[in-house]
């Protein structure tokens, strides 16, 4: 098991901040005290090399968003203050999404503990997200012809328009998004296949609701799975709408990586959002999804996935990629 991680993936943006920053350290150390992660299975992530952004994101908005000369408009688009922390934070979860997706490849399942930053769109940041960290590591995987189809499961509770809107014209991306109708974003991309939940869905609808897509998303017959555990369809999460318990969103989780074990394709899991009115709430429903990637992958007897000669290569060196 490996898990990609940095202390900066925290950035000051003041603590009254409705993003809860804290949730990624917070979530390390829990995994860590309990026994479900171990020192030598948290890697350190890396910046994703700027050739890699480029792929997805336009020169002028990465070019003004390092030298800190977005727009206010802009800015309040992103809901975030600009920083040099905040340029870094960015570049870092996007290295980590790709390390983990390189890991999964060699081994089946490789997770990030951060990421999942699908608002992001291809020349502005909106929504709390920067870069779009899994559109990012589909197109490097893409490029080194390490994948040619992949799949993106995103059961955020706010639609991935970022990322419906980055591989709209590409049909060997399938977005799939289950997300809240009346909810953020106010206008909605067109992802492959998007469901659209009343507020208030509790448990039994969500999950039935999943199962019954899912055959849809395996049917792309992708090489990978981008898995955005969202922590915010939770019944207590201040944005959130839906009305879904922490064992629920264990049930959703555990769905999703069966599914993708069973099938023997490679998944990525990241975090994506969370705003529960309790903190304590985000950080456990974030590390169930930790806990059940180890419970299912060292449980099941089923093999996965065998990896190309240069994905094993690349996996060999994971700590010390780029």
């Amino acid at each position: 098991m490996r898990v990609w991680y940095s202390p900066h993936y925290y950035a000051n943006i003041g603590e009254n901040h409705v993003f809860p920053m804290r949730k990624f350290a917070l979530v390390r150390e829990r995994l860590l005290r309990e026994g479900t992660l171990h020192l030598e299975e948290i890697a350190e992530s890396r910046p994703v090399a700027l050739e890699d952004v480029l792929l997805v994101h336009t020169e002028d908005y990465i070019t003004r968003l390092r030298a800190g000369t977005l727009t206010e408009r802009e800015l309040r688009r992103l809901g975030l203050p600009w920083s040099k922390a905040l340029v870094r934070r960015s570049l870092l979860a996007a290295g980590g999404t790709l390390s983990a997706a390189r890991w999964a490849l060699a081994h089946g399942v490789g997770s990030n503990l951060a990421g999942g930053t699908h608002h992001a769109f291809a020349d502005r940041g909106e929504g709390f997200c920067v870069l779009n960290d899994v559109a990012i590591a589909i197109r490097a995987l893409q490029r080194e012809r390490l994948i040619e189809r992949a799949a993106v499961i995103d059961l955020d509770v706010h639609q991935g328009n970022g990322t419906a809107t980055i591989f709209a014209d590409d049909p060997r991306v399938f977005t799939f998004s289950i997300h809240g109708a009346k909810n953020y974003p106010l206008f909605k991309a067109h992802s492959t296949l998007d469901i659209a939940l009343s507020d208030g869905v509790r448990d039994a609808e969500y999950l039935d609701t999943l199962q019954e897509s899912l055959p849809q998303v395996f049917a792309h017959a992708p090489d990978i799975v981008f898995y955005l555990a969202g922590a915010d369809p939770y019944r207590d999460d201040k944005l959130g709408r839906l009305a879904l318990t922490i064992e629920g969103l264990r049930a959703r989780d555990e769905i999703v990586l069966r599914e993708c074990r069973q099938r023997k394709i490679p998944i990525v899991t990241v975090m994506a959002g969370g705003y529960a009115k309790e903190l304590g709430d985000t950080v456990e429903i974030h590390c169930n999804t930790i806990r059940a990637v180890r419970a299912i992958f060292e449980t099941m007897n089923a093999p996965v996935a065998q990896p190309t000669d240069r994905s094993v290569a690349d996996s060999e060196h994971m700590p010390s990629e780029r």
